[in-house]
């Protein structure tokens, strides 16, 4: 099968899409976002802002893609809930989580609000939203309640009562450049551009300079390694421990899609860096796939295979191969799709799994769930090597 291929990309995001089409609408609000593999729904009431601002996204950019009226009503749709629940106007707040239509975790996460952009970015593209102040008041909450300047980098996490957290993170930075970029390719302002670089320099260069070139996930409030962080908790969801091999190959992406936009030399010499590197320490041989986490003598800490960090892999390979010609790119992103298409795609239902032990087998039957999965980076890698193909 040719999954370099314009036709196979866009019918398999058609396929995504058709395993939510029947069931994601919440008439009440927003998405439903946890489903199982048969799209049978779970946890029906519990609702997370990442989720509800990714599907947008999904939704957004597919009606972009395919023109299509009813992708763009489902983007609206979920528009209404992020704006009149999820946005607390009088505390000027975004809802964490909700529980049965409550609100149940009002912590500010920077993670949450780069998704936020991310959305009214998505939005933007595809005209749902016409002027871009949207996207200048997220920028402006992040300058006052996130931005730390003496480092170049946002904080992460604002408790309930308004404290700041100790904890700084490359996730939610990593997260934040992405949507600047898109931000920047939405409006055509160079402040969200400007600050995309900026990101990208002091996480890729300076903060990766501290760890051998690659990137660690976490640090002290100046910005020094913390390696002993969520040691006893390498499978954590949003801050897990270990070098990330995902995260090395989608800074990737975002430094070639910055190459894309202001081409500098550094940008592609550390995207080859950083997914050649992962790769070289993350490719299981014997069981195929990419794992989730090395420490930082190599050895593997988490060698479960998750479904996102294939997609941006094969994303950021079929960049590097428009960007440098060089033919194993090629090769890494065939064995990629054909490692996923045999283990992570669901033949039988749609979608992808989420997660899968490394000699493939299933965790559980639960497919998508709030904050950890709704296909967001499968369609959102599908759209990358769309792009390279179109020759942009």
């Amino acid at each position: 099968m040719n999954f370099y291929n314009k036709e196979f990309l866009e019918q398999h995001i058609k396929s995504i899409l058709d395993f939510y089409e029947p069931i994601i609408i919440d008439e009440k609000g927003g998405y439903f976002q946890n489903f199982y593999d048969n799209g049978e729904r779970f946890n029906e009431g519990f609702k997370q802002l990442v989720s509800s601002t990714r599907i947008i996204v999904n939704y957004a950019l597919a009606g972009q893609l395919f023109a299509d009226r009813d992708y763009r009503e489902r983007a609206k749709h979920g528009l209404h809930f992020l704006e009149n629940h999820h946005w607390l106007e009088d505390e000027k707040k975004y809802v964490w989580t909700f529980n049965n239509g409550e609100p149940d975790d009002l912590t500010q996460q920077a993670y949450g609000y780069a998704f936020v952009l991310l959305a009214y970015a998505a939005l933007k593209k595809v005209t749902v939203i016409q002027d871009k102040g949207p996207l200048d008041f997220i920028y402006e909450q992040l300058e006052e309640k996130f931005w730390q300047p003496e480092y170049g980098l946002y904080a992460d996490e604002i408790s309930a009562a308004g404290e700041l957290s100790d904890y700084r993170g490359q996730n939610s930075n990593m997260h934040m450049c992405e949507a600047m970029i898109a931000a920047f390719e939405a409006t055509g302002d160079h402040k969200f551009l400007n600050r995309a670089k900026t990101l990208a320099g002091n996480i890729a260069q300076r903060q990766a300079t501290l760890s051998d070139g690659l990137i660690w996930e976490h640090f002290d409030t100046r910005f020094n390694l913390d390696w002993e962080y969520n040691k006893e908790d390498p499978k954590n969801l949003y801050r897990p421990w270990g070098f990330q091999p995902g995260h090395q190959t989608e800074w990737a992406k975002l430094l070639l899609q910055l190459h894309r936009l202001a081409p500098e030399d550094w940008l592609l010499e550390k995207a080859q860096e950083l997914f050649d590197r992962a790769w070289q320490a993350a490719w299981d041989e014997q069981y195929g796939g990419l794992i989730y986490g090395f420490d930082p003598q190599g050895k593997w800490c988490d060698d479960d295979k998750y479904f996102w960090v294939q997609a941006e892999s094969f994303a950021a390979a079929a960049m590097l191969y428009s960007a440098t010609g060089n033919e194993k790119y090629k090769q890494q992103y065939d064995r990629l799709w054909e490692y996923c298409w045999e283990h992570f795609v669901d033949h039988e239902y749609g979608a992808w799994f989420r997660i899968l032990r490394r000699d493939n087998s299933k965790y559980s039957n639960e497919k998508s769930s709030a904050g950890a999965k709704c296909d967001y980076h499968t369609i959102g890698a599908c759209l990358e090597v769309l792009k390279v193909l179109a020759g942009q």
